[in-house]
């Protein structure tokens, strides 16, 4: 069994992740600052250490857990991850996601961690066109949250190849589902609650802009379940663990299928079968029109393919 250092273990992915590390047999301490996290998504028996990645006593507190039990690897998920709130506070996310993820490097290197396992987001392509994006994509992100994002993946890269660590990069594309209510998203930016809220609510959803180059005029993203997501975790853990296989570097963590913000409307209508009132808003900065993953590379690298469809996402 692995031990794997869990950063924003206590958030919406990172909950799921623990779930998928322990299934698999794999153990994992938590750790997370709680700004957005719930302690309440942890199991009883979960060590949690409550502390910011900008904590100062980081590499303390690391090298002491690490001479208490084993740790295998990091994942590394903690991070802010609202696109809107990136361009307004620009500075914050390059501190809190890029200074936050130079620290834990340091600090779990220093402790004698060996592999990292980091939590990157398609939001490092931007505006990407018809065709889906792989990997050797060009990566030109429309906003501060994407840039903090591809400088994390460099750090860790640049990083992993100077100390001798063992390292991948999974580039999320937009995340959806639950595996319980318990572990559902709260979160106010994600699309999938904000449409759900609206059912429930009877409060019109904000459709951010009708006229984008698509064919019915919103944005496409490629939506991936959140478990099958945390199952893709599970995968990279394993082969990171494989010391004799070669590091799997940068993975798209998608489908490969367009879906519209009014399809996401149309599915939650047809699952719960209710209405979703909406309204269109003018655009948001720093939303590209159409974000799909090319998932070939994942599946041939790591054997996983997502098993999930859209209307799972909003059961």
């Amino acid at each position: 069994m692995s031990t794997w250092l869990l950063t924003g273990g206590a958030g919406y992915i990172g909950a799921h992740v623990l779930r998928a590390l322990r299934a698999a047999g794999h153990d994992a301490v938590v750790l997370d600052d709680l700004s957005s996290g719930l302690a309440e998504r942890l199991p009883d028996d979960v060590h949690l250490v409550r502390t910011s990645l900008l904590d100062p006593d980081l590499p303390a507190m690391l090298t002491g857990l690490t001479s208490r039990r084993r740790l295998d690897g990091v994942v590394h998920l903690a991070a802010k991850k609202s696109v809107p709130e990136s361009v307004a506070v620009p500075l914050h996310y390059y501190e809190e996601n890029v200074g936050g993820t130079v620290a834990l490097l340091r600090a779990a290197t220093a402790a004698g961690i060996g592999r990292v396992l980091y939590s990157s987001s398609a939001a490092v392509y931007g505006e990407t066109g018809a065709d889906p994006v792989g990997e050797d994509f060009p990566t030109l992100p429309t906003s501060p949250y994407g840039e903090t994002k591809l400088a994390g993946e460099w750090a860790v890269r640049r990083h992993a190849e100077a100390a001798g660590l063992r390292w991948c990069a999974l580039r999320y594309f937009n995340v959806a589902g639950a595996a319980s209510a318990a572990l559902a998203d709260r979160g106010a930016t994600n699309l999938l609650p904000l449409v759900a809220r609206a059912a429930e609510s009877g409060e019109p959803l904000s459709v951010f802009g009708d006229d984008w180059p698509t064919p019915d005029g919103t944005c496409l993203r490629d939506y991936v379940h959140v478990e099958d997501l945390a199952e893709a975790h599970v995968a990279a853990a394993q082969v990171l663990l494989d010391d004799d296989a070669p590091s799997p570097g940068v993975l798209n963590v998608g489908r490969n299928e367009p879906t519209s913000v009014l399809e996401v409307v149309g599915a939650v209508e047809r699952v719960r079968g209710r209405p979703v009132p909406y309204r269109v808003a003018p655009r948001r900065p720093g939303d590209p029109a159409r974000v799909v993953a090319d998932a070939t590379r994942i599946a041939d690298v790591l054997g996983w393919r997502a098993s999930r469809g859209i209307d799972q996402m909003v059961m």
